[in-house]
């Protein structure tokens, strides 16, 4: 107990006493973190060394502790092995977070520098255990879901790191989580190393919170993820059931949500994965109405709330484990529903009324049409094409202008109101189609019907002669011959 209360004691002081020295003595070299208007509303620039504050806090907690004259203080040699295989890996991923504060890395360098400080920590031996999955026979798949679990929650921290004493507090509280389970469990090691953590992340918080005069930085959001990933694994090495990794992700649970929804979101929208934006769970909070203070407040309550969860989950190992899990996923599923995400929205929308089904048959009306199209005899035979996709589609109105001749199918109710869109085709060709205005066509087959038409025609263009179009004859609708002042022949 005296060994828990001078690693706590001493990490928060040191914490309190350099994050202010750090701040104003290497944030302004190189460190500041400048407003954007965009994603970075805050009013002048903030120092984001964070991260530096912490790690030498923390560094030092141990080296203060190790060289105390008390007898109690040999439980922590007894105990640093474990906890000093981490300190090159967590310093690899610490050094990435610095360069990319004061160089911007791009996203594949830095997830290949964070994917180095993984693999160390697995070479060092640590291992997320789950025995069902992870036996000797199959110790690649304990390195897989080692590594997974790592990158994980290091670019979980990274993600939410997004509003004043967001990050840091959602650290502090899953390190908390990992104390009193530590305790709970006599896992001595997981206590140690994460006790100083906790520590140094509430006196940087006392600088961090809203409004904040330092920010965590990347090398302050990356170093916490990874510690927190790597004490995970320390606390899943005492559990023999899945519930090994169950604990500690929902304690974790806020940040890798976000960081779920993140890659989700973006894929359905079709952007880049590592691409920023203004999506994250905060941001739609904030977008709710919320004052910042109140987003940062109300995702504490909910961290505090999965905490307490991961804690009973860990405790009752398989007896009601399931349960909770179910019950924290009903918590988060009308969370998510709440905040009203458009990608989520229209995804469900698509499935469950049947938008999707219709898009995919579009699709494989609209590759047979084109088809159809670069297999045509003529420039007639084309046309005869285009008019039968085009009413397939709910146009009622067609007319192509080509080499001089013009094809033309009128609306069978001139006087409704309609709207038209026209492709052009290069060289003053063109196609025209109309339908009704209340006759409503989704965007996405449009812009395929108009990508399956201009590729079809065109390719049809390129290959006809104008002279085999010079007479007067169609397969349907109005023909214009060049010259002619009106339809020669009417076979629609």
């Amino acid at each position: 107990m005296f060994l828990i209360a001078t690693l706590g004691s001493l990490s928060l002081l040191l914490a309190l006493m350099l994050t202010p020295l750090v701040r104003d003595g290497i944030g302004p070299r190189g460190f500041l973190d400048r407003p954007d208007g965009v994603r970075k509303r805050h009013a002048s620039p903030v120092p984001r060394v964070g991260g530096i504050a912490i790690a030498l806090s923390y560094a030092l907690t141990f080296v203060i502790a190790l060289v105390l004259p008390f007898s109690y203080t040999q439980v922590l040699h007894n105990s640093f092995n474990s906890i000093w295989r981490l300190a090159i890996p967590a310093g690899v991923v610490f050094v990435v977070g610095l360069l990319d504060d004061l160089f911007g890395l791009s996203a594949t360098k830095k997830l290949a520098g964070i994917l180095i400080g993984c693999l160390l920590a697995l070479w060092a031996g640590l291992r997320v255990d789950i025995h069902l999955l992870t036996t000797s026979a199959h110790p690649v798949v304990s390195a897989a879901i080692t590594v997974l679990w790592l990158v994980g929650c290091t670019n979980a921290f990274n993600l939410i790191d997004g509003m004043d004493g967001l990050a840091a507090g959602v650290g502090f509280l899953a390190t908390i989580a990992m104390i009193l389970a530590g305790l709970t469990q006599g896992n001595l090691p997981l206590v140690l190393a994460t006790l100083p953590l906790a520590g140094c992340l509430l006196g940087f918080l006392f600088y961090n919170f809203n409004p904040a005069s330092v920010f965590l930085g990347d090398g302050g959001s990356l170093l916490i993820g990874f510690l927190l990933g790597s004490y995970g694994a320390l606390w899943s090495e005492k559990s023999v059931t899945l519930v090994a990794l169950v604990a500690p992700a929902l304690a974790m649970s806020v940040p890798m949500l976000d960081v779920g929804l993140s890659i989700v979101r973006r894929f359905l929208r079709n952007r880049p994965i590592f691409e920023a934006d203004r999506g994250h769970i905060h941001h739609k909070l904030l977008d709710r109405g919320l004052t910042p203070r109140g987003v940062v407040l109300s995702i504490y309550g909910f961290c505090a709330l999965a905490a307490t969860l991961s804690l009973l989950a860990g405790a009752l190992r398989n007896q009601f484990s399931g349960l909770i899990v179910v019950l924290f996923c009903t918590f988060a599923w009308f969370g998510i529903k709440h905040l009203d995400y458009t990608e989520f929205k229209t995804a469900r929308e698509m499935f469950l009324k049947g938008g999707f089904r219709r898009i995919i048959g579009a699709e494989a009306r609209l590759a047979e049409l084109e088809q159809a199209l670069l297999s045509a005899r003529d420039l007639h035979d084309c046309w005869g094409k285009a008019l039968e996709g085009s009413r397939e589609f709910g146009f009622e109105g067609v007319r192509l202008s080509a080499h001089g001749t013009i094809f033309e199918v009128l609306p069978k109710n001139g006087a409704r109101r309609s709207w038209q869109l026209r492709i052009p085709l290069g060289h003053n060709h063109y196609i025209n189609f109309s339908r009704d205005l209340e006759s409503n066509l989704d965007p996405v087959i449009l812009s395929a019907f108009v990508d399956c038409m201009e590729r079809g025609l065109k390719h049809m263009l390129e290959s006809a002669r104008p002279e085999v179009i010079t007479m007067p004859v169609a397969r349907q609708g109005f023909v214009h011959p060049p010259g002619s002042a009106s339809a020669a022949t009417n076979r629609g």
